[in-house]
């Protein structure tokens, strides 16, 4: 008996997805792999985020917050474990990368534990002319 892998989807996200976006992302939150988010929070990056979808149901989602014309960051990257390593997940950053490229935003950051996925699609730590983003947290939590 052959088990048939669901096709996956990548489409833009839609404010029908709120309530199962919202389901999805608690267990990435509660691991702490993701920020949590309000339903607020969810519903803007919905306006500019991309759904990975197997037979239906939700499987990944990333969305492109845009700042200005210089400057976008792509946000909340996830794909369950059960279809990790499938090429959803770069699928999903060239999705907000096409987006930022027919925005025309200029650069896009992300910031993320899994730097080496990233920098297989394309970032790096530095921009040219040597340009580096630092940060200065100013509490322990968020």
């Amino acid at each position: 008996m052959s088990h048939e892998t669901p096709a996956i989807d990548i489409r833009p996200a839609t404010r029908n997805d709120l309530d199962d976006l919202t389901r999805f992302i608690e267990p990435f939150v509660g691991a702490g792999k993701l920020l949590p988010r309000t339903q607020d929070e969810l519903a803007e990056l919905i306006e500019t985020g991309f759904v990975a979808t197997a037979d239906g149901n939700i499987v990944g989602f990333a969305a492109l917050e845009i700042y200005s014309a210089k400057l976008a960051e792509l946000r909340s990257l996830a794909v369950t474990a059960e279809f990790q390593g499938r090429g959803i997940g770069r699928q999903l950053v060239d999705a907000c990368m096409n987006l930022a490229r027919a925005r025309r935003v200029f650069e896009v950051m992300v910031i993320t534990s899994s730097e080496d996925f990233f920098r297989r699609c394309g970032f790096d730590f530095t921009l040219p002319g040597e340009k580096k983003a630092l940060f200065h947290q100013t509490r322990a939590d968020y």
